[in-house]
C-alpha cells in the first residue's frame, strides 16, 4: 500500500523573469480594476530583484510580491515605472501581492512579511510600507500594519480605489 502524499506548504522563492508571464496572469485575475503592465512588474524586478517573490507548491505558482526600497509617506503610482530607487530609502514598500484561492490560508502572508521585515532590516530602514486594496486593511492590520492619513495622499489614494488606505509597519 503507497504512503500518503504529504501536502507541503507553497514557499516564497526569487521571482525570476521566466515568471512573469505567469505573474501577469495572476495580477489580471486578482487586480481587474487595477491592471499594471508586465514591463511595469518587471522594472520593478529588474530595480530591486531581492523584493520580488513568487508563492510556488509542487511547481505551480499560486502568487506573487513586488517590493522595492521608497519613502515613507510616498505612494509611487500605479502602472508607472519608478525609474530609479530612492538613494536614502525609509521604507520597503510592498507595491503588490496577490495570490490565488489554492494559496491562500497557509500562513504565506506571515512567511512573506518575515522575508520582507528581514531584508528591511538588512536595508537599515524602519518601516514597511503599502497601500491596502479590496478591504484588506484588516489582513495588513492583523500583521502589525496601521492606517496613515494624510491629506497629501488622498489624491494617489484614490487611483487605487475607493477602499485604498496607506499603511505602515514599523519595525522594532
Amino acid at each position: 500500500m503507497p504512503y500518503p502524499q504529504i501536502e507541503r506548504p507553497a514557499t516564497w522563492i526569487p521571482l525570476l523573469s521566466q515568471h512573469l508571464d505567469q505573474v501577469n496572469e495572476i495580477a489580471a485575475e486578482i487586480h481587474t480594476s487595477l491592471p499594471e503592465r508586465r514591463e511595469v512588474f518587471e522594472e520593478k524586478c529588474r530595480l530591486f530583484p531581492e523584493g520580488c517573490r513568487v508563492l510556488v507548491r509542487n511547481d505551480r505558482i499560486l502568487g506573487y510580491a513586488v517590493s522595492h526600497p521608497w519613502l515613507v509617506g510616498r505612494i509611487p503610482p500605479l502602472d508607472a515605472f519608478l525609474l530609479a530607487l530612492p538613494e536614502t530609502p525609509t521604507c520597503l514598500y510592498l507595491h503588490d501581492v496577490g495570490v490565488l484561492p489554492a494559496g491562500r490560508g497557509q500562513r504565506a502572508a506571515e512567511r512573506l512579511l518575515d522575508y520582507l521585515e528581514s531584508l528591511a532590516r538588512r536595508m537599515t530602514v524602519g518601516h514597511l510600507a503599502l497601500v491596502s486594496v479590496y478591504g484588506t486593511d484588516a489582513l495588513w492590520s492583523r500583521h502589525g500594519f496601521e492606517v496613515t492619513q494624510r491629506p497629501e495622499l488622498e489624491k494617489k489614494l484614490r487611483s487605487y480605489g475607493s477602499t485604498a488606505k496607506y499603511m505602515t509597519r514599523t519595525l522594532a
